[in-house]
């Protein structure tokens, strides 16, 4: 640790014993039901994050990036851009590369706009093609020429021919959406399968494309559709050592976040919130004083099966593996959406372990016990291969009061946007539990 990093981490002690001298201090936060009990460890965090620094980086993720989807170019534009936040940061940034599958994608040109879905691997791939859109609701009653034309079809029912018999009658593209309605969330874009190979571009389309398609009456959409092979994803690993030396290894404390997001999706809150929350805390916790030394791990490929984090821990030997006193995955930790109140704790098997416990502790210290639901059992984010390999590790996200499974309606959608699907609040509280967390095991000694 270099000479200037020690002063600036004796600083921020100095500057929490200050703070814990003032009353502002000791104020309610926004969001806590209580009155704060802060540990002097907590204040140089507490009182340093800032949802407002973590947004500039949301920002760039969810708006200038866009959709960041495994293994393609705007994932690699995402990578590039956390490792130059990071190495600012004065950590040791490493880049893992790794397999990702194919893609199969297209895009919906509509006017000015031009939207992201997903493509059939059975419709015609590398085409292009144009037409008015034609409304035929779930296929049920066919016009008797379709030709030149691309045919919107909603809600097909299983087994249904509309698919094959609009391409029959002339089709030059379909484009086929799911709607739902309240209180189920609207449906994301995808890659429909087919019975059979057909020789027209078929593209899988998001609920909100239905819903704009229909809002524009007859509409003229250039659609295009791509098969992205050989591709290659990323995690971005940034590493920080302890402060104190020890004859006897104490470890290492992990934030972690995915920060792709799924075809159609800016990923605002799934998981550009995670990302931007890690982002933060490696700011705020570079130079502060600790026994265990610190590691942000950002995944690639978590929409297609937690590939990246799967990858990670498999190339862990058992000594590397046994080091990990913990991973904190966040995962959805800004949402706006109204019900969700409950900040969920989740292990994969429901049981209390070393991050779960340590948010539970800092959430009582700050005031913000009430919203703080759990542990219970969850999977589905990257802290699940941890858990198989014996590592303590939980995720972390805001949802329904009535358990982690109430999603907001917004998910996976290309609504999740910072305007309409992210909190600065809840990301503030998110950043403060996760700091103090993260930070109490940061700086306790293996033995304490």
């Amino acid at each position: 640790m270099r000479r200037r990093s020690l002063i600036t981490g004796a600083a921020a002690v100095a500057g929490a014993v200050t703070l814990g001298l003032n009353p502002a201090a000791r104020a309610q936060r926004p969001g806590a039901s209580d009155l704060p009990d802060l540990g002097l460890g907590d204040h140089p965090v507490v009182g340093r994050v800032r949802s407002r620094k973590a947004m500039e980086h949301l920002r760039v993720l969810s708006e200038r990036i866009g959709p960041r989807i495994g293994g393609l170019e705007s994932e690699h534009r995402a990578r590039d851009y956390l490792a130059h936040v990071l190495r600012d940061l004065r950590y040791r940034v490493t880049l893992q590369p790794f397999p990702a599958p194919d893609k199969y994608l297209s895009t919906l040109k509509v006017g000015r706009d031009t939207w992201t879905a997903g493509a059939s691997r059975f419709g015609a791939l590398g085409a292009t093609a144009s037409g008015q859109v034609v409304d035929l609701d779930n296929g049920a009653s066919l016009p008797a020429d379709l030709t030149g034309k691309v045919a919107l079809l909603v809600n097909v029912p299983a087994g249904a021919t509309a698919v094959t018999d609009a391409i029959r009658l002339g089709a030059a593209a379909v484009l086929i959406g799911r709607v739902s309605t309240p209180p189920a969330g609207k449906t994301s874009a995808f890659s429909p399968t087919l019975t059979a190979n057909v020789a027209v571009p078929v593209l899988g389309i998001a609920q909100v494309h239905v819903e704009r398609l229909r809002a524009a009456g007859p509409v003229e959409v250039t659609v295009a559709t791509t098969h992205h092979a050989n591709l290659t994803s990323y995690n971005v690993i940034a590493d920080r050592p302890a402060t104190f030396p020890s004859r006897r290894d104490q470890g290492v404390v992990m934030v972690t976040a995915h920060y792709d997001s799924v075809p159609g999706s800016p990923g605002a809150n799934d998981d550009g919130s995670g990302t931007v929350l890690a982002l933060e805390l490696a700011r705020v916790l570079r130079h502060l004083p600790t026994h265990r030394a610190l590691r942000f791990a950002l995944w690639g490929s978590e929409e297609q099966g937690l590939i990246g984090s799967r990858h990670h821990v498999s190339q862990l030997t058992d000594a590397e593996a046994g080091r990990i006193a913990g991973v904190f995955q966040n995962d959805m930790v800004a949402t706006s959406h109204g019900p969700a109140t409950a900040y969920w704790l989740l292990s994969v098997d429901g049981g209390d372990n070393a991050t779960t416990a340590q948010v539970a502790a800092a959430a009582t210290r700050l005031g913000y016990g009430a919203r703080v639901h759990g542990p219970v059992p969850r999977g589905s984010s990257d802290h699940v291969p941890f858990h198989e390999r014996g590592i303590a590790s939980a995720n972390f996200s805001w949802r329904g009061e009535g358990g982690p499974h109430e999603l907001e309606p917004l998910y996976h959608t290309p609504e999740d946007t910072i305007a309409q699907n992210v909190s600065t609040e809840r990301l503030q509280v998110s950043l403060e539990l996760i700091g103090a967390a993260a930070y109490r095991l940061a700086r306790t000694r293996v033995g304490d």
